[in-house]
Parts: C-alpha cells; sequence; structure tokens
C-alpha cells in the first residue's frame, strides 16, 4: 500500500505507540510515518532539544486535531528513570497499543584496539537500552494481555564482519531476546517484530564512518545503502502486518544464504576482506 492511502486509511487512528530512540534517524522517521498514518505518539530520546524538535516536525505531520505527540527525556538504559516517567505518561494517556525500539549505536575498530569498556559500553546501550523499555511496559501488557514490541535490530544480526566486534554481539542478543520473549509471552497476546536493516544513512552511520576500519568500510562499499526513511517506511508497513521479521534492502539475500548456504556467505565476505587487504598492502594502505 502507497503512503498516500495509508494515509488516507489513516491505520494508526486511536492506536498509542511510543518510540524510543526518537530524535533521529530511523527513529525519527518512524515517528514521522506513524504521525501522519493516525497514531498519538510518545517519543523518547536523551536530547531534550533535538527530541523538541522531532516533537514539532510530527505534530506537524499529524492528520487530526484528535492525535496528541508527547515526549520525554530520558537515557533508556536508566531503569528507574525509565519506569517513573513511562508510568506517568500511561496514567495520564493509557497504554501504548505499541512499543518501538530504536536504540543503538556503533563504535568500530580494530579488536586489537578495543578495550573490555568498549564492549560493556556498547552492549550497554543497543541491549539494555532496548531491554529497559519492554520491561517497564511488560506488566501492562501482561495485564492486559495483549500489546506489540517493535524493535530495530541490524544486518550484523545476520552476518559480522571486520570491525564491528563491539556491535554485532549486541545485535545477536536483541534478536535472541526476542526469540524468548516471543515463546514464553504468545499465550498473553503480545506480537513482537523484528527489523534487520543494512547500511542505513543517518547521523549515527556519519559518526562511525569517521572511525570504520578501511576494510570495514570498503565492504560496506559492496552493499546499498538505505535511506532512514526507506527503512522506516518498510518497518511500519510491517507492524501494520504484524510481520515478525523485517528484512528491507539487502538484508534479505544476505539472511537467504546465511540461512541456507552459511558456508557460502563465509566465502564471500572473506574473499571480500582477501582481495581488500591486498589492495591495501599494494597501496601502503595502514591499518
Amino acid at each position: 500500500m502507497k503512503i498516500k492511502q495509508l494515509i488516507q486509511k489513516q491505520p494508526f487512528s486511536g492506536k498509542i505507540v511510543i518510540i524510543c530512540g526518537a530524535s533521529k534517524g530511523i527513529g525519527f522517521a518512524t515517528a514521522k510515518y506513524i504521525a501522519q498514518f493516525g497514531g498519538n505518539l510518545c517519543l523518547v530520546a536523551r536530547n531534550q532539544e533535538t527530541l523538541q524538535q522531532a516533537q514539532q516536525e510530527c505534530q506537524k505531520l499529524c492528520s487530526n486535531s484528535n492525535q496528541f505527540v508527547d515526549m520525554f527525556a530520558c537515557d533508556t538504559t536508566d531503569e528507574t528513570r525509565f519506569r517513573q516517567l513511562s508510568d506517568e505518561f500511561i496514567a495520564k494517556r493509557g497504554v501504548p497499543d505499541y512499543m518501538i525500539n530504536v536504540v543503538g549505536y556503533a563504535h568500530p575498530d580494530y579488536l586489537q584496539n578495543l578495550k573490555i569498556e568498549d564492549f560493556r559500553n556498547n552492549m550497554n546501550v543497543n541491549y539494555y537500552g532496548q531491554l529497559v523499555p519492554m520491561m517497564s511496559i511488560l506488566p501492562y501488557y501482561l495485564k492486559q494481555k495483549h500489546g506489540h514490541y517493535a524493535n530495530v535490530a541490524s544486518l550484523s544480526s545476520i552476518v559480522g564482519i571486520i570491525g564491528y566486534a563491539t556491535y554485532t554481539p549486541t545485535k545477536f542478543a536483541i534478536y535472541g531476546l526476542i526469540e524468548s520473549m516471543r515463546h514464553e509471552l504468545k499465550p498473553y497476546n503480545i506480537k513482537f517484530s523484528i527489523i534487520f536493516p543494512p547500511d542505513t544513512q543517518t547521523p549515527g552511520f556519519d559518526e562511525e564512518n569517521k572511525i570504520k576500519p578501511y576494510e570495514c568500510v570498503e565492504i560496506s562499499k559492496s552493499g546499498s545503502l538505505m535511506s532512514a526513511d526507506a527503512v522506516a517506511l518498510k518497518f511500519v508497513k510491517g507492524i501494520l502486518k504484524e510481520k515478525y521479521t523485517i528484512y528491507p534492502g539487502d538484508s534479505s539475500w544476505v539472511q537467504f544464504i546465511q540461512r541456507h548456504w552459511p558456508k557460502l556467505g563465509h566465502f564471500i565476505i572473506d574473499t571480500q576482506l582477501k582481495l581488500i587487504q591486498k589492495k591495501m598492502k599494494k597501496k601502503k594502505i595502514r591499518k
């Protein structure tokens, strides 16, 4: 269904959606589509200023006067603070029909340059930053016996490459979490969606490109770069269809290869790495 048709249909009309990581990138793009499609929003991010800007933009896109766009600034790894603010929101507006988690960042580097603290920091934000909001809302979903979680994983949840040793495990962890929760909470009619975006043009992607190992940059160039809007639209449509796994762009064929022919998948990326490092040696590019 096209965007114009979804705007006319208003599929999120009367629904409440909390989006964590909503001030930039995929989270912000997702919020804008939900606003256009009739949804009520609660935007969550750490930075008050960018969050207010996102709130104003989403408010402009609302299709009817009955919609609301609320917000609260919070680090989603702070369980006490998040529970307090989300409880206050729910007391005012009601239990969200959807909780969407887009929180995450990457810290790419060669293994020998990484410290254990780098691994801890990435896991804290990417895993616990999504887990805390989910667990905070869980008692409400259990009580009412319905709800829908939607989480952002990554192409890195499917295959790991050089430079992403701190990032990839966090995204595998998100996928594992959703797998376990889906199974346990099925009797409560709680739905799940998880998206696996490939490289996506976001402020976070621009930042990680500044420090990526050369090989990581070159391997990334071999795939397509999606816009945040394109990923978000795929995400929103998948949520509306109650799709469990959502594979935009290159992640679709990568997932297919890794599932059916994992040796072929490894052969492809190993060959890429070998050729790139040969090029680096020839051009005397240092690691």
